[in-house]
Parts: structure tokens; sequence; C-alpha cells
């Protein structure tokens, strides 16, 4: 990885995922969680504000030391405990049944292998846990969904390898899990190829 994708990335998606209209969105998709979480793709810690108080411990995946650093004035403000446990979302090192929730944030539209992300989140999961995602993905209109296709390459080298087109309720099913919530939509003030968002929660 060279300069630009190691220090510039992570500030970039810093300010582009933390913009004032989008804290509602975390609200959202961090209600509900509760106990041990495991956080695939924490970034630098946007959500930390949004953990409802039966959230007892964080355990924050992130392979970016950049996004950390950014993270360390919230991690300082934090009520709940986190903790970096590790650093790739495709091999987590945890045992089964472990965690009673998970959370990813616009972070499945980067991991290489988001199905192999998703089993591994599902394996960690306990019988009846539940895993709250908010993802840009493919968009439901098929007009948009060409603009989405043809910016792919320019996207994923700008944004460090970011997609617009994955489906995100396909990956979910694929790797087992069963949608319990969802809200397909796009996001206000966004051009559409950008803001088409899935929001919700997949059971184990």
């Amino acid at each position: 990885m060279g300069y630009y994708s190691q220090r510039m990335v992570p500030r970039l998606i810093d300010i582009s995922c933390g913009s004032k209209q989008l804290r509602p969105l975390r609200d959202r998709v961090c209600a509900g969680l509760t106990g041990e979480v495991v956080e695939v793709g924490f970034g630098s810690g946007l959500n930390i504000p949004h953990y409802p108080r039966a959230v007892a411990r964080v355990a924050a995946v992130e392979p970016s030391d950049r996004g950390w650093e950014l993270a360390s004035t919230r991690l300082s403000m934090s009520m709940v405990p986190i903790e970096r446990s590790g650093l790739d979302g495709q091999s987590l090192p945890f045992e089964e049944d472990r965690f009673d929730s998970a959370l990813t944030t616009w972070t499945l539209c980067t991991i290489p292998d988001p199905v192999g992300a998703l089993n591994e989140i599902r394996r960690v999961l306990r019988p009846g846990g539940s895993l709250h995602f908010l993802e840009h993905g493919l968009a439901p209109d098929a007009k948009v969904q060409r603009w989405q296709h043809r910016l792919d390459p320019l996207q994923k080298r700008l944004a460090g390898g970011c997609t617009f087109s994955r489906p995100i309720l396909a990956l979910l099913t694929s790797a087992g899990f069963t949608i319990a919530d969802l809200d397909v939509f796009y996001a206000k003030g966004e051009p559409k190829f950008v803001g088409a968002l899935s929001l919700g929660a997949a059971v184990k």
C-alpha cells in the first residue's frame, strides 16, 4: 500500500462518512445493539457516539493504523470499552458464538471478499445474534446501476478499493443470514450512484 492508500484514504473517509447528515442513519443502525459487539470496519470510530447503553463492550476490527489514529479522540470520550481486536474482517481472531451483536457501516463495499467476511461474522455471532448493517451498494434502478458499473474502476482507485455496485442483500443471504429488517433508499443530498443505501439487521 502506498502513501495515498495508507494516509490519505482514511482521512478522506473520515471526512466524507462523518458528515452531520449521516448521524441519524448511524443512530438507526446502532439502535438495538446489545452486549458484546464486534464492529468490522471500525474506521475512525464514527459510530462511537451512537452506541446504545445496552452495549457492554466493542471489539473493533480495523486494518488501517491511520484510521485507528483518527479515532483517538472519540475513543478517549467513549463510555463503552473498545479494544482494537483484529485487522482482517475476512479472518476474525475470535472463537465461535462469542458475540451478541455485530456492526458494519460502509464496510462491505471495500472488503475484497465480502461473503468471506460475512461468513466470519456469522461464525462469531451467537445463535440468534444480529448483524446491524448500513451499506451503500447496487441501486434498485437499472439506469443508476449502469452508472455505478461505469464508475466502479475510478472509485476503486480513488477510494481504496471501494465499489458502488455490490449487491448487499444478496451478499448477506449468500452468507446464510436471515434478513430481519431492511430499508433500501437513496440518501438525501447524494448522487444516486453513491447514495443507494441498505440499512437493516440480519440474524444468525
